[in-house]
C-alpha cells in the first residue's frame, strides 16, 4: 500500500500567508515605484474607471505572475525544510498547491472584490478584465510547491555531498 504523505498545516499556512502578503507588497510596491520614481501619472483627459486605467498599476499588471513564480516556490522550499519532509514529495506538493491555490482564490474574492477599499475590483475586472493574469498567479501559485520540491531535493542532495 502506497504511503501518503501528511501536510503539516501549521508550518503550510505560516508560509502560505507570508508569501501572500509578501507578493501583495511586492505588487503595490512596484505600482508606488512607478507613480513616486518613474513619474507615472494618470491622464486627466481619460477618466478612471477601473484599476486599469491607473497607469502605475496597469504597467505592473504583467509583472503579477512573475512575483508569484518566483515568490512562491522560495516559500514552497521554506516549507519543505521547516516540514523535515523526508518522502511523498510529490504527494505533499500537490495538496500544498491545491490547498494554496484554493485558498488564494477564495481569499481573493474577499480581499480584492467584496470588501470595498481603494483598491478593490469588481468581479468583471478581477476576473475577466485581469486575464491571463490572473489564471497564471493561480497556476504559479499550485505548481509552485513542485518547483519547491525540484530546489528543495537538489540542494538537500548538495549538502549532503
Amino acid at each position: 500500500m502506497k504511503e501518503r504523505s501528511k501536510i503539516n498545516w501549521k508550518i503550510s499556512m505560516l508560509w502560505f500567508w507570508v508569501s501572500y502578503m509578501l507578493v501583495t507588497l511586492v505588487g503595490i510596491g512596484h505600482t508606488c515605484f512607478n507613480w513616486l520614481i518613474l513619474k507615472m501619472e494618470i491622464d486627466p483627459n481619460i477618466p478612471v474607471k477601473t484599476m486599469y486605467d491607473i497607469l502605475p498599476y496597469a504597467a505592473t499588471v504583467p509583472f503579477h505572475p512573475l512575483y508569484n513564480i518566483i515568490l512562491w516556490p522560495l516559500f514552497s522550499i521554506l516549507y519543505f525544510r521547516m516540514a523535515k519532509q523526508e518522502k511523498g514529495f510529490w504527494n505533499a506538493a500537490f495538496h500544498l498547491g491545491l490547498s494554496w491555490s484554493v485558498i488564494t482564490i477564495v481569499f481573493d474574492v474577499f480581499a480584492w472584490v467584496i470588501i470595498r477599499h481603494p483598491w478593490a475590483m469588481t468581479w468583471k475586472e478581477m476576473y475577466l478584465d485581469y486575464q491571463p493574469w490572473i489564471t497564471l498567479i493561480y497556476l504559479s501559485i499550485f505548481l509552485s510547491p513542485f518547483i519547491g520540491v525540484l530546489l528543495y531535493r537538489k540542494w538537500d542532495k548538495h549538502k549532503k555531498n
